[in-house]
């Protein structure tokens, strides 16, 4: 494909904005469709971005046949619904992690790509961060081996907010969105399978019904073990910090910053095209798209993740 590859993105939220400030960077790349749930504040984001095309239904972005791909960043219940609505329509599909919060569903979207043999693809944003990359690159290059990762995920959620501090329409979750990001890559990091995965959680919120606290063990066939604490209730610092203690060294993954165990920085500014893993996932979709490929971070390639959230769920539950 040498033509532009045109998009339409769905979800103007914060995480949209992210996949836009990332795209203007691409060469080849536009987005020609804005799809989001108020129209009033798509319409302001459209003008912002120059996109010609603004509206409430995704179906109407999919009927558009100069769209060549659609972006999904859209609440977590929608994610596997609209991918396979956009697979049916014969577009190329990023969907944001998490592929889907079922492992039926995350399923179905596998069989429709391979059915199709679009390009589809998802959000797990670990894999492109430059940090992460870095340790990746020394673990191919048999320079490092995980002993263990030692991960905390943690946010200040009580009430149902956005990244903006805006108020979601939809209610998130510590497994199904959040322990995703990990649990893929722990496996993908080891060059290894998970074989065991443990759960326990805290109370349930009284009026979101989630879990506000987690805990989860895993390991992976080669050894290697990840211990994972998860919170909506901690005041601070917020995000997410993986601590990677291996066989030559320990190193400290802050997005897309990267530390040595004694907390000094290591340049990572030389790893790929970017320092903005949003930006880096957007260009594999893209670069998958032109060159006819499977992208990392396929959907066949994320599936464990969802095998191993499905069996912590029924953990869980029992």
């Amino acid at each position: 494909m040498s033509k532009t590859i045109k998009v339409a993105l769905a979800g103007a939220g914060a995480f949209g904005i992210k996949h836009l400030d990332g795209i203007k960077n691409i060469d080849g790349v536009e987005v020609v469709s804005l799809v989001s749930r108020e129209l009033d504040k798509t319409r302001e984001v459209a003008a912002k971005y120059g996109i010609g095309h603004v509206t409430t239904d995704l179906a109407d972005s999919l009927a558009l046949k100069e769209v060549d791909a659609v972006i999904l960043c859209t609440p977590t219940q929608m994610h596997a619904s609209q991918s396979l609505a956009a697979l049916r329509a014969g577009k190329h599909v990023q969907v944001e992690i998490p592929l889907a919060d079922s492992l039926k569903d995350a399923q179905a979207v596998v069989d429709l790509q391979k059915a199709t043999g679009l390009v589809a693809m998802c959000g797990h944003t670990r894999r492109f961060n430059p940090s992460h990359q870095w340790v990746h690159n020394k673990i191919k290059a048999g320079e490092f081996n995980i002993q263990q990762m030692d991960v905390q995920t943690y946010f200040f959620r009580r009430t149902n907010m956005n990244a903006l501090g805006q108020p979601r329409s939809w209610t998130d979750h510590l497994l199904w969105h959040h322990a995703a990001h990990t649990v893929d890559l722990f496996a993908y990091q080891a060059g290894s399978p998970i074989v065991k995965a443990n759960a326990v959680q805290g109370p349930i919120h009284p009026t979101l019904g989630i879990a506000m606290d987690m805990s989860i063990q895993l390991q992976a066939a080669n050894g290697a073990i990840c211990t994972l604490s998860l919170s909506f209730n901690n005041e601070g610092p917020l995000g997410t910090f993986f601590r990677y203690i291996g066989d030559t060294g320990t190193y400290i993954a802050r997005y897309d910053d990267l530390f040595n165990g004694k907390e000094e920085a290591i340049d990572v500014s030389k790893v790929d095209v970017s320092m903005n893993g949003i930006e880096l996932q957007d260009r594999e979709f893209f670069a998958a798209i032109r060159e006819g490929r499977e992208p990392n971070s396929s959907v066949a390639q994320v599936l464990p993740c969802y095998q191993v959230l499905q069996q912590l769920e029924q953990q869980l539950q029992s």
